[in-house]
């Protein structure tokens, strides 16, 4: 809307600056028009005053024929002259009619033009009062939603904390997990693998990748409770016997939690590491038991 606005107004720049030429021009032709009325009727006058002597009076008054025939031809010129007054006059007043018919059709051109340039800004008031009023709904639902998971996540980390305990870490970086997504703010950057940075499942999908195994793209169904069933319907075996490599994933909390099996330890359990435990989108590690737990065997 804004460019369509901007084109409108430099046509009405245009046609402004074209009316602004004719009517000087208009002027220049009115001010010719004056003058050419001042020759035209001086030489009216001049014509009235010679046309009382007679072309015999004029040859009786002559001191001879030379005489006469100068006189002649100066009434012949004043009469030239107030001809081509006359014509000049009528071509003047003609040019006159045709720029004020160009004067008036531009008038009207740009009078539609300036309609237009106000209904395109009622539009985009009007496109503007709307989106303002939709962010408003849109900021008022993200607040909402915010809040909601804000509150989903603090019952995570509690059900987690009473379930496996104190883990150790709280660093930013650990892993290995890299640098553009541990360093970004969590939940800014997508991952490879369809996962927002710095959450359990973006570092156990990269610690499954960088060990040269296959891990598939789960976008959009990438909480930690979803990893089991996505992991069966691509054919990777999951059970509850744990190995080095496998990812360990809790059912626990409205999301689940995923963890990398560092190490099998004798007793039923295991060394894991992983992020978004405890302290939100840092690294860490812990010693859990393998019981109740799913393991994805990726390959």
């Amino acid at each position: 809307l804004q460019s369509q606005a901007n084109i409108l107004q430099s046509q009405i720049n245009l046609n402004q600056a074209k009316y602004n030429a004719i009517t000087n021009s208009i002027a220049q032709n009115e001010a010719k028009l004056s003058d050419q009325k001042v020759v035209l009727s001086a030489n009216l006058k001049s014509m009235y005053l010679d046309s009382s002597v007679t072309p015999l009076e004029m040859l009786a008054s002559s001191s001879n024929i030379s005489d006469f025939m100068d006189q002649q031809q100066y009434q012949d010129k004043i009469k030239t002259k107030i001809q081509d007054a006359m014509d000049s006059i009528q071509k003047i007043q003609a040019d006159l009619r045709t720029q004020q018919t160009t004067v008036t059709g531009i008038l009207d051109d740009e009078k539609g033009q300036q309609q237009k340039l106000a209904d395109l800004q009622a539009e985009a008031n009007r496109l503007l009062a709307e989106a303002t009023q939709n962010a408003a709904t849109a900021d008022a639902d993200v607040r909402a939603s915010n809040n909601q998971i804000a509150s989903l996540k603090a019952q995570q980390q509690a059900i987690l904390a009473a379930k496996f305990g104190t883990a150790n870490g709280g660093q930013a970086c650990g892993g290995g997990y890299p640098g553009y997504l541990c360093n970004a703010p969590q939940d800014t950057v997508v991952d490879p693998w369809g996962m927002y940075n710095r959450e359990c499942v973006s570092y156990t999908a990269f610690k499954v990748a960088s060990s040269g195994r296959h891990m598939p793209y789960w976008g959009g169904a990438g909480n930690a409770n979803q990893w089991p069933d996505n992991a069966r319907r691509a054919g990777i075996p999951v059970d509850g016997d744990p190995q080095a490599g496998d990812v360990a994933i809790s059912m626990v909390g409205p999301y689940g939690h995923a963890m990398y099996v560092e190490s099998v330890l004798g007793g039923g359990k295991i060394f894991v590491s992983q992020y978004n435990f405890g302290v939100p989108g840092t690294y860490s590690t812990m010693t859990i038991s393998s019981s109740g737990l799913n393991f994805i065997h990726f390959r």
